[in-house]
């Protein structure tokens, strides 16, 4: 458990390094059976720490929600939770049915 631990106070960076390192150290083959399976664990409780701080980097996108008059944008803070998933289906679907193409530069302004 004191690894669980010391992993999930890593920051992203330094738990990738690990991750890195471990890599490296299993590809050299100079490790017996047993240190490979223990940081392949090791590597394993690392690359899900990296998953979790990357979706809740993700979690944190902000949502234009329009424009003030002098021309700022306006935005809020993106609450995945707060949206279903049928929600999001039907957002998707009317955007995708009204033929909205977000590459095309005319429409974004």
């Amino acid at each position: 458990m004191g690894k669980e631990k010391q992993q999930d106070e890593l920051t992203f960076e330094q738990a990738l390094e690990s991750l890195q390192e471990i890599v490296a150290q299993l590809e050299n083959g100079q490790l017996g059976l047993s240190e490979s399976l223990e940081c392949y664990q090791q590597g394993i409780g690392l690359l899900k720490h990296c998953h979790a701080t990357l979706a809740g980097a993700e979690r944190k996108i902000e949502l234009l929600t329009g424009v003030d008059g002098d021309g700022n944008a306006v935005t809020r803070d993106f609450d995945d939770a707060e949206t279903t998933l049928e929600q999001k289906q039907a957002s998707r679907s009317r955007r995708r049915s009204a033929g909205e193409d977000v590459d095309e530069p005319d429409d974004l302004f």
